[in-house]
């Protein structure tokens, strides 16, 4: 019997990679990965190991949760090293506590490698504190949409005037997202910023308030919105009180990257 582990790929720069989850890579047998890994992050798998794509096509699951349940299960009663390689960190938005579940069912040892959740890395990209202390005292992080069958996301139960809102699958209808925090209670003049291709070469962010989103073209896919008085672009901070305010602004993220 092997061991599976739920290891986090990160945004997509493969130097943002733990070096753990490095070093499974280069030993798995098997590797289980998500649509949004990077083919330079595939490019670091053994050459010895099985690579199995269980992502998303046009919006279709290639394997429903229960199929990828019974794929870990049987190749740890196979194999030694099972990766099930997930972007961001497994433990965030993941659906890391339905397969964990199905292995303590099934009595087959796991163990989780944490990643770079997009939340960070979106704020690192746009240059953002999401705990600056003179506009934010903690942090939410919530998802523009639930699974099929659950609730509505309560945005009124979000929304606070000392936190940063850091929400994940924003979708496409940015005038949506915009009405519900406007409904919810959220100053349609809050600033927020939408961080498009975290961690990979056509990154790029979007600095808007919540009014002026409204108006915006969805950016592509994958997507992270940070909603909050911390979400201006750094150099507009020219004072420790009120930021300053930008409509809309999109610029490709500043810097360069190593490859």
């Amino acid at each position: 019997m092997g061991k599976v582990f739920l290891v986090g790929a990160g945004p997509g720069d493969p130097e943002l990679l733990t070096l753990k989850a490095l070093r499974l890579l280069q030993r798995a047998d098997v590797v289980l990965h998500d649509g949004l890994v990077t083919p330079e992050i595939l490019d670091l798998i053994g050459p010895e190991a099985r690579v199995i794509d269980i992502g998303k096509r046009c919006g279709q699951k290639l394997l429903t949760q229960d199929e990828i349940n019974s794929l870990l299960i049987s190749s740890a009663r196979d194999l030694d090293c099972v990766v099930r390689l997930k972007g961001g960190d497994p433990s965030i938005f993941g659906r890391a506590g339905e397969e964990i579940e199905a292995l303590t069912a099934a009595e087959v040892a796991y163990e989780i490698v944490p990643g770079i959740t997009s939340a960070l890395a979106a704020a690192a990209a746009a240059g953002i504190s999401l705990t600056d202390r003179r506009f934010a005292s903690s942090v939410v992080l919530a998802t523009a949409h639930r699974g099929t069958g659950q609730d509505a996301v309560e945005w009124d139960r979000l929304v606070n005037s000392g936190s940063t809102l850091a929400i994940y699958m924003p979708g496409t209808d940015y005038a949506q997202l915009s009405a519900s925090l406007t409904v919810a209670g959220l100053d349609r003049q809050t600033p927020c910023a939408v961080v498009s291709c975290i961690g990979r070469k056509d990154e790029q962010v979007l600095w808007a308030t919540v009014a002026s989103l409204a108006r915006c073209s969805a950016l592509p896919a994958p997507a992270h919105v940070i909603v909050g008085r911390c979400a201006n672009p750094p150099e507009r901070f020219e004072t420790a009180s009120e930021p300053m305010r930008v409509e809309v602004e999109l610029r490709p993220v500043s810097g360069t990257r190593l490859t």
